[in-house]
């Protein structure tokens, strides 16, 4: 399997702003607000320079799920101020995680490992993702939350 059979197979596109390439491939009934019950995506992110998803926090519950490739490390900076980097990927024994949650209002940003080529993992939530429920990271608003990863946020933010 190869990123771009990846590509072809699922009619990947960009996610806009983010960064990467996905697909969604569920959506739940629509609630009496008109959001999607539930949502799930298929998403690929590489090793090529400025492809990795970008800080952004959302108002729900995200899990992501590891599918194939190799690791996605994650940056989480959570709402009292504390951050973390876990690993996405299949080695559980030396602490990857194959599903992990995001918690609302938690910034993340996530990007192939050092030495790895490509990633394919998913994201599901409940109630389903919209475009409002999407804010976008500022590394400056970031570093001044969080000074001690500032050198993490620039390389996880764009413009």
């Amino acid at each position: 399997m190869t990123p771009e059979e990846l590509v072809t197979h699922y009619d990947l596109e960009p996610i806009p702003r983010e960064g990467g390439l996905f697909r969604r491939t569920w959506e739940g009934p629509a609630q009496p607000d008109g959001r999607p019950s539930g949502t799930a995506i298929v998403a690929l992110l590489t090793a090529e320079p400025g492809d990795f998803s970008a800080l952004h926090r959302l108002t729900g519950d995200e899990v992501w799920h590891f599918y194939l490739g190799d690791p996605l490390e994650m940056l989480l900076l959570a709402p009292d101020g504390g951050s973390r980097t876990l690993a996405l990927g299949p080695d559980i024994l030396h602490g990857q995680q194959p599903q992990l949650t995001v918690p609302a209002g938690t910034w993340m940003g996530a990007r192939v490992v050092t030495g790895g080529a490509w990633t394919f993992f998913g994201c599901t939530m409940t109630p389903g993702f919209t475009y409002e429920d999407y804010e976008h990271g500022d590394a400056e608003r970031l570093i001044a939350r969080y000074p001690h990863e500032a050198e993490r946020i620039v390389g996880l933010c764009r413009p």
